[in-house]
């Protein structure tokens, strides 16, 4: 074999080895899952973004939930035995509200146990689903976050909070009507953060902690410990499996962006 050769085979090398890289990942998480699955007899399902250190040309790349996500995940809920439970893996910032009220309430009328596991962080969206479940299973240093609502880049609660500020005469027509959606996005939340909380806690104690995670008293990226969260009301253990952390060494920071959810199919018989 002449040099020539070797210089090819080693490009062609060079270039698969990305490819072949990420089909041993998948295999080992899919293997994982299997394992989780089989240990704790339940349906699993994995929704994670990676995105602390994405970036291209040093632009960075944002992941998040959005309806691609809500659209699989629906589909895992609906071809899930009722009588089987659900282990729901998040790590994610958040995303589209309309997707994790979606996958939310798809959660919540699961008949079986729905258990939501919090490897490191489930933040805005991924704390609405965690809502949703009949437990919020979290490492010790995991953390959820508030659920208020954003409007482009700034928080609803902010721009009611600026408005009230001023006479309403010296604010422009575009301010005003982004003060009202702000008040409407606020209130819808809440509302459906409160229908999530009626399931573990009654009625005035739903509206109270509905109304501390919707209405922008933190800031929107406030992490809420595992303590802090229990404090509040909600049905939290800190006893995560260890094998569900061993899954996430298996989601290493993506090169490309690609779907966050990740599940086996159905076995008949």
């Amino acid at each position: 074999m002449d040099f020539m050769s070797l210089i090819w085979i080693f490009i062609l090398f060079t270039a698969l080895q990305p490819v072949l890289q990420k089909k041993l990942q998948e295999a080992m998480r899919q293997r994982k899952i299997d394992e989780i699955q089989r240990k704790r007899g339940s349906r699993v399902i994995v929704l994670v973004h990676r995105q602390e250190t994405m970036s291209i040309l040093g632009i960075p790349l944002i992941r998040y939930i959005d309806v691609q996500d809500s659209e699989q995940v629906l589909r895992v809920i609906d071809n899930t035995d009722d009588d089987t439970p659900i282990d729901f893996v998040v790590h994610t910032p958040g995303g589209m509200v309309l997707a994790a009220v979606q996958i939310s309430r798809a959660l919540k009328k699961h008949k079986a146990d729905v258990r939501v596991l919090v490897p490191h962080y489930a933040m805005s969206g991924g704390t609405l689903i965690a809502l949703a479940a009949d437990q919020i299973v979290m490492n010790r240093h995991a953390v959820l976050g508030p659920v208020d609502p954003q409007l482009g880049q700034q928080p609803a609660a902010s721009i009611l909070a600026a408005v009230a500020k001023k006479p309403v005469k010296e604010l422009d027509d575009a301010t005003l009507i982004n003060a009202d959606m702000a008040h409407k996005a606020i209130v819808q939340v809440r509302s459906e953060a409160e229908d999530l909380l009626a399931s573990h806690m009654d009625a005035a104690q739903a509206k109270d902690v509905a109304d501390k995670l919707a209405s922008g008293g933190w800031t929107h990226d406030y992490p809420i410990s595992a303590e802090e969260a229990q404090q509040m009301g909600l049905p939290i253990s800190t006893d995560i499996p260890i094998e569900v952390m061993d899954l996430m060494r298996l989601y290493p920071q993506p090169t490309n962006k690609q779907g966050g959810v990740e599940y086996l199919p159905r076995k008949h018989g």
